[in-house]
C-alpha cells in the first residue's frame, strides 16, 4: 500500500496480493483516522460479501472467486473502543458483467485498487443495538 495526503484526504493505491479491508484500517490505525468517508474502484480475483439478516443477527457470508472489476467501494470511517471502525460496501462485476455486491468482509486484490479517504472533523462513535446486533452511529 501507497499513500498521500493532499488537503483532507488520503489518496490510496492498494498493491497486487494485498488484502483491502487489512490495509484501509492498517492505515486509519497509523495516521489516527477517526471519522471519513471511504470511495474507490480497483480490480479483485476473491471477494468475501456479506448480506446482513437483522431476524438471525448474523451476516450470511459469500465467496466470489474470479477477475472481477471492483464497480464501487463506499463506507464510512467511525470509532469504536478508541479504534477505527470501517463500514464499507463493495459492487463487483465478472466477465459476465453482472454486478453482485453487499457488505465488505475481504477483498483480495489482482490488480490494484484505488481509494480515497476523506477525513472529517468531529466524532461519531458507535455502540451495539442489542435489538439489531449492530454496531451503531452514536452521537455524542
Amino acid at each position: 500500500m501507497e499513500y498521500r495526503k493532499i488537503g483532507d484526504t488520503y489518496i490510496v493505491r492498494i498493491q497486487r496480493g494485498e488484502e483491502v479491508v487489512a490495509q484501509l484500517t492498517e492505515l486509519c490505525k497509523k495516521e489516527h483516522i477517526l471519522l471519513g468517508t471511504i470511495t474507490g474502484i480497483g480490480a479483485a480475483d476473491r471477494a468475501v460479501i456479506g448480506l446482513y439478516s437483522v431476524e438471525e443477527q448474523v451476516y450470511h457470508k459469500t465467496e466470489l472467486k474470479g477477475e472481477m472489476e471492483i464497480t464501487a467501494i463506499v463506507g464510512n470511517v467511525s470509532e469504536m473502543n478508541g479504534e477505527p471502525y470501517l463500514h464499507m460496501h463493495i459492487t463487483l462485476a465478472g466477465a459476465d458483467n453482472i454486478a453482485k455486491g453487499g457488505h465488505l468482509n475481504e477483498a483480495w486484490l489482482f490488480a490494484t485498487s484505488e481509494i480515497a479517504i476523506r477525513c472529517l472533523d468531529g466524532h461519531v462513535g458507535r455502540k451495539t443495538d442489542e435489538k439489531l446486533g449492530l454496531n451503531l452511529y452514536e452521537f455524542d
